[in-house]
């Protein structure tokens, strides 16, 4: 089985390290991320040949193949485990939301979260992380898969395609989580490590919103995909640049702005959720759920100052 890192980003190690502490713009950002998350990409299952090797299809996965957000679920069980205190994440928590609903955010509180995201992990293994990984899927994702998702992707790997997951979770955990559903492989947020201790700091940004889509152009390039004949799935607005890479973009579990835009250009549309649930969710997910990564990535990082 081939590492799970190659290449520069496989080590997880800027080459100039004391350049990746310097503010870089989005784009850059994201496309170091992008980068980062594709040479991490794992590939056991794609080493056979696939019956229709251009093909593929992306799947994100908070809210799209699991009900909430991955790394809220992994953070709350680093949480069981004495990696940080419940004031610390709830305090973070509650201020990413309130700016994601009254839509201000401020310029250094949005640096500070981003250049400290996954600080948490500061100090501890890849190893650890992996082996914990395993746990707290068992005991907090498993059951939050949704079937019909499940379904799409297996209907894909049937057609002889590749399959994967595309998130701002640790590459690790989402490894795992594509390795537990059959899956090809995933692509994730990157952290940085040296000699297998992460740094608490990122190769590039959060793999999210136009990362995603970098990430995708990367992997399609090394795998020579043919992304007209690739499909993807979210449930996220902010997953456009991922959605619109593809000649087979669709809806799952949408929130209003994604559902109201697949509808304007015919996309496909799966919602398996109740109708009230639904209605609640497309309201509240946006603003709450969806500023998960951000909200346990900040709060976290206080920990990892305090070390």
């Amino acid at each position: 089985m081939l590492g799970p890192l190659c290449g520069v980003y496989a080590a997880g190690v800027n080459p100039h390290p004391d350049k990746s502490r310097r503010p870089l713009n989005l784009q850059l950002r994201s496309t170091l991320a992008g980068e980062a998350a594709a040479a991490a990409a794992e590939v056991e299952s794609a080493l056979l040949m696939p019956a229709d090797p251009t093909s593929a299809a992306f799947f994100d996965v908070d809210n799209t193949v699991m009900q909430g957000a991955s790394i809220f679920h992994l953070a709350r069980g680093l949480h069981r485990r004495h990696f940080f205190t419940t004031r610390e994440i709830l305090g973070a928590a509650w201020k990413q939301a309130y700016f994601r609903m009254v839509g201000v955010e401020d310029p250094d509180h949005v640096a500070d979260a981003r250049s400290s995201a996954l600080a948490f992990i500061a100090g501890h293994t890849v190893a650890e992380l992996e082996e914990l990984g395993e746990e707290i899927f068992d005991e907090a994702m498993a059951h939050r898969i949704w079937p019909g998702t499940r379904a799409l992707a297996q209907m894909h790997l049937d057609q002889g395609q590749r399959v994967w997951l595309v998130t701002a979770a640790p590459i690790e955990i989402a490894q795992i989580i594509a390795r537990r559903l059959g899956l090809t492989g995933a692509l994730g947020t990157v952290a940085e490590h040296v000699d297998g201790v992460y740094t608490g700091h990122l190769v590039g940004d959060l793999l999210h919103g136009p990362a995603k889509g970098e990430a995708v152009k990367a992997l399609a390039a090394r795998e020579n995909l043919d992304l007209a004949a690739c499909s993807a799935y979210s449930d996220s607005w902010n997953d456009l640049p991922m959605l619109s890479l593809v000649g087979d973009p669709c809806a799952i579990n949408p929130d209003a702005r994604l559902r109201a835009h697949a509808r304007h250009m015919g996309w496909r549309v799966h919602d398996y959720r109740t109708g009230r649930k639904a209605a609640r969710a497309g309201l509240l997910f946006g603003a709450v759920a969806g500023a998960a990564t951000g909200a346990v990535a900040a709060g976290v990082s206080l920990r990892g100052r305090r070390h």
